[in-house]
C-alpha cells in the first residue's frame, strides 16, 4: 500500500459502497437503536457508548448476510434487530421494528460526500455496489445523494448474495463491462470503500484495486464496525492502492491530478 497517491487519471470509472463511505451508517444505525438503548440504565455499557450495541447488531447482521444470502437488507436490519433485543432481554414495537429496515433511506450523507463526487462526477463513471436492498438506496440516491446522478447502482438485492462474497464482484465486473464498456481486466475500474472486510478483502482476492476512504478508521479508537485495521494487515488479508480519510479529500487529489496534465 502506497503512501504517495498513484495515478487516477486512467480510470474511466469508480465504484463505491454506499454505507459507511458515502452515508453516515454508524450513526443511522445508532440512532434507530435508541429505542432499545433507552430502556438501560445510563451506566449500562451499551448507553455510555451506542457504537457497542452497534457492533453487537452488526454480527447478527453478518451471520444473516452469510445464512440467508438472498434475505432482503430491510429484513435483515429487522430480524438483527428482534434479535439483539432478544438477547438483552427486552421488549421492542412491531412500529420500532418497522422503523430499523427503513433507515438506510433516511440516514445522511458524510458532510464532503455530495461535494466530492459532484468533483468525480466530472472525470468518470460512478457505480455504487452495495449490501442494501434497492428500495432504501433509490430513497438514498434520491435524498441524502442528490443531486449526483450515478450510472449504475448494483444491490445485494439484485445480485442474490451479500458482499464479501466475491460474486457480488463479479457481477459488478460484468455489468460494468456489457453497459459502460469499463474492463476493470484493462485497469479502467477502481473501488473506492471505507469497509474493510466487506469491501477492500474481497478486491485484493481478486486483483481490483481500490482506495480505502479511511474516515478515522486508522486509528485504533475509530477502527468502527469488526474492522481492526492493523490485525488484517498483519494478517495479509486486505490491500489498497492508497488511502484518504474522506471522499473529499480524494476528489480533491483526483481534480489536482487532472489539472496538471492540462
Amino acid at each position: 500500500m502506497s503512501s504517495h497517491p498513484p495515478d487516477f487519471t486512467g480510470f474511466k470509472a469508480l465504484s463505491f459502497d454506499c454505507y459507511g463511505t458515502l452515508i453516515d451508517w454508524e450513526s443511522g444505525l445508532a440512532a434507530d437503536l435508541f429505542p432499545l438503548l433507552s430502556q438501560f440504565p445510563p451506566t449500562h455499557p451499551w448507553a455510555e457508548k451506542p457504537s457497542r450495541a452497534v457492533k453487537r447488531f452488526n454480527e447478527f447482521s453478518e451471520h444473516l448476510w452469510a445464512t440467508k444470502p438472498t434475505q432482503l437488507y430491510n429484513e435483515n436490519l429487522m430480524e438483527s434487530f428482534s434479535l439483539l433485543a432478544k438477547e438483552a432481554g427486552l421488549t421492542v414495537s412491531e412500529a420500532e421494528t418497522n422503523a430499523v429496515g427503513t433507515g438506510p433511506g433516511r440516514w445522511t450523507a458524510f458532510a464532503d460526500t455530495v461535494a466530492g463526487l459532484q468533483k468525480l462526477k466530472k472525470h468518470y463513471r460512478l457505480i455504487i455496489l452495495s449490501n442494501v436492498d434497492n428500495n432504501n438506496i433509490q430513497r438514498a440516491v434520491k435524498t441524502a445523494l442528490a443531486p449526483v446522478e450515478f450510472d449504475g447502482v448494483y444491490t445485494a438485492e439484485n445480485i442474490g448474495s451479500y458482499k464479501p462474497d466475491l460474486n457480488n464482484f463479479r457481477y459488478l465486473f460484468a455489468h460494468a463491462k456489457d453497459e459502460f464498456g469499463v474492463d476493470w481486466e484493462k485497469k479502467e475500474l477502481l473501488h473506492v470503500a471505507r469497509g474493510l472486510t466487506a469491501d477492500h478483502g474481497p478486491a485484493a482476492a481478486l486483483g481490483f484495486p481500490s482506495v480505502w476512504i479511511a474516515r478515522g478508521g486508522d486509528v485504533e479508537e475509530n477502527y468502527g464496525i469488526g474492522e481492526d485495521y492493523k490485525k488484517l494487515i498483519a494478517q495479509g488479508k486486505i490491500k489498497f492502492v492508497t488511502k484518504f480519510d474522506t471522499i473529499g479529500d480524494f476528489a480533491d487529489e483526483v481534480e489536482r491530478q487532472f489539472a496538471a496534465k492540462k
